[in-house]
C-alpha cells in the first residue's frame, strides 16, 4: 500500500471512531433528535491530533462541530476509546468561558435541549453526561425555557432518566458552597402558549 492510500485509511477511521463517539453522546442528551445520528458530522477547529497508539482524538481552538440538530462549541474536544470499546468524551472551555451544545429534542414542535459549563464529560459505558463549573441546562420551546436547572455541577443518567444537581464541581454538595437553582413552569402556562 503506498503511504497516501494508508494516510486515506486512518482518516476514514478516525472519523467513523469519532462519528461513534458522537452518536453515543447526541442520543444521550434528554431525548434527543434520533435522527441527528444519521446525519454527518462537521467539525471545524484551530488544529486537531491524533494518538492512534493511545487512541485519543484531539481538536483545539474555537471547536464548532454539527450533526444535524446538534450543535456543540468548545475550546477544546478530547475523545478517548478504551481496550473494551467504549468511548469518553470531554469537552473544555476556553479561560473564563463555558462550552455549550444545543440539540432539537424528538417529538412535535420546535422543542430543544441546551446546556453549558467549563467542562462537559459523556461516558459512553455508562451513558452518563456531566457538567461541571457553572453548569446550566434548559429546555426550550423555541427560544423559550420551559425548565431550567443550574448548578457547580450537573449529572444526567440517560439510562433511568436521572438528573442530579450539586452545589460543588466535585458532584457532591457542600455546606456553604452555593445554591443549586431550578425554574419549573406549570404544564397550564406551557399549554396556554401553544
Amino acid at each position: 500500500m503506498n503511504a497516501w492510500h494508508l494516510k486515506d485509511l486512518a482518516m476514514k477511521r478516525i472519523f467513523i471512531w469519532l462519528l461513534f463517539a458522537l452518536n453515543a453522546w447526541a442520543a444521550a442528551a434528554v431525548h434527543a433528535e434520533t435522527s441527528d445520528t444519521e446525519k454527518a458530522t462537521a467539525i471545524q477547529a484551530d488544529s486537531s491530533t491524533y494518538d492512534d497508539i493511545k487512541q485519543v482524538l484531539t481538536y483545539n481552538g474555537n471547536v464548532t462541530l454539527t450533526r444535524g440538530t446538534l450543535t456543540i462549541k468548545a475550546d477544546k474536544i478530547v475523545v478517548t476509546k478504551d481496550p473494551a470499546g467504549y468511548q469518553y468524551a470531554k469537552i473544555y472551555a476556553a479561560p473564563n468561558g463555558v462550552a455549550t451544545f444545543r440539540q432539537k429534542r424528538n417529538g412535535p414542535g420546535n422543542l430543544w435541549f441546551e446546556g453549558q459549563a467549563q467542562r462537559i464529560e459523556y461516558d459512553d459505558k455508562t451513558e452518563v453526561v456531566k457538567l461541571l463549573s457553572n453548569a446550566l441546562i434548559r429546555r426550550l420551546d423555541g427560544n423559550r425555557p420551559t425548565d431550567e436547572m443550574q448548578g457547580e455541577f450537573i449529572s444526567y443518567d440517560s439510562r433511568t432518566e436521572f438528573v442530579s444537581v450539586n452545589n460543588s464541581p466535585s458532584g457532591q454538595s457542600k455546606p456553604g458552597a452555593g445554591r443549586v437553582k431550578a425554574v419549573i413552569h406549570p404544564r397550564s402556562e406551557q399549554k396556554d402558549k401553544q
